[in-house]
């Protein structure tokens, strides 16, 4: 059964680290229903949220990008686009729409037409209660092949706005000091190249497409 969300404790003795290199060929794809931490390349931050809404903007809780590899509050479950849209432990393919649950707050990483405070691009915030939120919760995933690769980096496309999950550094002050500003723009560039990191996987079946129900 799949652990609720919200449920980090649960999932902490299960945690994995996702190393580069390190995957086999038997779990070489991410998979639906695994809990990740999501990586930006160019500025070696990953993609976080916790309970501390904007001051401007929507008002809605924040998304930062955070150095720290132990921090909890970077766990994201991969979900689908709707429930049953991504069966639990199939690989998930380019171009699949996905929501990423944070695991914490049990919100939905999201973007809308607000601009973000440091940046003035595209607000991108945590929306919705216990992993129901709206249609503008909905990524596309865009990689180089048929499945994405845990190996590989990729772009996440969102779906009702056309902007891409991106970081070009700016930094908060008081009271998340020091964290990244995450926010949404049109064009596709280094700033908006991600990587899955640590996290519990769930396993794929040997043949892509068909998902075991057990993790790793």
């Amino acid at each position: 059964m799949a652990a609720p969300v919200g449920a980090l404790g649960v999932l902490l003795p299960l945690l994995l680290c996702l190393c580069p290199g390190r995957a086999s060929d038997s779990y070489e794809y991410v998979t639906c229903g695994s809990v990740i931490k999501l990586l930006n390349q160019r500025h070696g931050v990953r993609l976080h949220s916790h309970d501390v809404k904007y001051g401007s903007g929507s008002g809605q809780q924040s998304v930062t990008g955070v150095e720290a590899s132990d921090d909890a509050n970077s766990y994201w479950r991969i979900r689908g686009r709707t429930d049953g849209a991504c069966s639990r432990g199939s690989p998930i393919k380019c171009g699949q729409a996905v929501r990423f649950t944070h695991v914490n707050t049990g919100k939905n990483l999201h973007t809308h037409h607000f601009s973000s405070p440091l940046s003035n691009n595209q607000e991108v915030s945590a929306f919705g209660d216990n992993g129901e939120g709206d249609d503008l919760d909905s990524w596309t995933v865009q990689c180089s092949d048929t499945y994405w690769e845990r190996e590989e980096l990729v772009r996440f496309k969102h779906i009702g706005t056309d902007v891409y999950l991106t970081i070009t550094g700016e930094q908060y002050s008081h009271p998340i000091r020091g964290q990244r500003e995450v926010h949404g723009m049109t064009t596709p560039n280094a700033n908006n190249y991600w990587k899955v990191m640590e996290g519990v996987f769930i396993k794929p079946s040997s043949e892509p497409g068909v998902g075991k129900h057990d993790e790793l």
